[in-house]
């Protein structure tokens, strides 16, 4: 599938109108018709980064902006790997999340509500390399079993 090109808006306030305008007026359907919303918050957490490993997201990141499109282009690419998400608070696979990767290492992570109905979690471009003797974070997902 082909991507859309990355954004170059020079505030971060217009790529935040862009994801309110692209993402929060309605449901974005995935290639096999999951209905997932977006609420202004997930801004956020596609957005940003932590400038420290253990703190909280605190700086915007201007790579994860710019590649604001490709969450929708990887909702509806049939051709995306999918595998079932991890749960990082209970330390186990969760099959009510669904963790997609597109164009080598661009992630985004939903979690499923209900039949058809499902919540955006996240989306990152997981470009740091693996640390002394512990995996990328796309490597760790591709360990994981494949989303059925």
């Amino acid at each position: 599938m082909c991507y859309l090109p990355l954004l170059q808006y020079s505030t971060e306030a217009e790529f935040r109108q862009h994801f309110e305008q692209m993402y929060c007026q309605g449901p974005i359907y995935t290639f096999d018709g999951i209905a997932v919303r977006f609420s202004k918050s997930d801004f956020d957490h596609c957005c940003y980064e932590s400038t420290n490993r253990d703190a909280s997201k605190d700086c915007f990141s201007w790579k994860r902006a710019r590649r604001l499109d490709w969450i929708k282009g990887a909702l509806q690419d049939p051709q995306s790997e999918r595998y079932v998400g991890w749960d990082r608070k209970r330390k186990q696979y969760d099959s009510n999340r669904r963790v997609a990767i597109v164009n080598g290492d661009y992630v985004v992570v939903i979690s499923l509500l209900g039949p058809g109905h499902a919540r955006f979690i996240t989306a990152f471009w997981a470009d740091t390399p693996p640390r002394a003797g512990r995996p990328s974070s796309v490597q760790q997902i591709r360990k994981g079993p494949k989303w059925a």
